[in-house]
């Protein structure tokens, strides 16, 4: 697990994102979008009612959102992380995590040009658990 440190930008858009939707975050995450890990069952408080929370957050700032609900369960965490990719199933086994694609399409979007989407989601997997890397079968 990384030590997590924040810019002054990242904790400004935190606390923003917090104070316009009521919802807790746990962390957040900048790249071509921007991704907010909220605390578990938060979900519901930081989309809003058919989604206005999302899409005022995103007019506010000129940026796309992506939510993820964080979990203890490392399995359930990379299940929300993944989503809507569809998979048949995510096993733990020795702090190698192995999903199951459902296709060979949702394989390619799990794996991403060169590596790019399993390369990121195992970083963000290993900021809160102990795992050794992320396969795709």
């Amino acid at each position: 697990m990384n030590k997590i440190k924040y810019s002054a930008d990242l904790i400004k858009l935190m606390t923003f994102f917090e104070s316009m939707t009521g919802a807790k975050v746990r962390d957040c995450i900048s790249n071509e979008k921007l991704l907010f890990i909220v605390e578990e069952s938060e979900m519901g408080k930081a989309i809003g009612r058919n989604g206005a929370n999302i899409k005022r957050m995103e007019s506010a700032i000129k940026r796309k959102i992506k939510l993820v609900e964080f979990s203890n369960d490392v399995l359930r965490f990379v299940g929300n992380m993944i989503y809507p990719a569809e998979v048949l199933d995510i096993k733990s086994e020795e702090g190698v995590i192995t999903i199951q694609g459902k296709n060979t399409s949702a394989k390619a979007m799990l794996i991403g040009r060169e590596r790019q989407n399993l390369n990121h989601l195992a970083d963000i997997v290993k900021r809160y658990f102990d795992i050794k890397e992320i396969k795709v079968v």
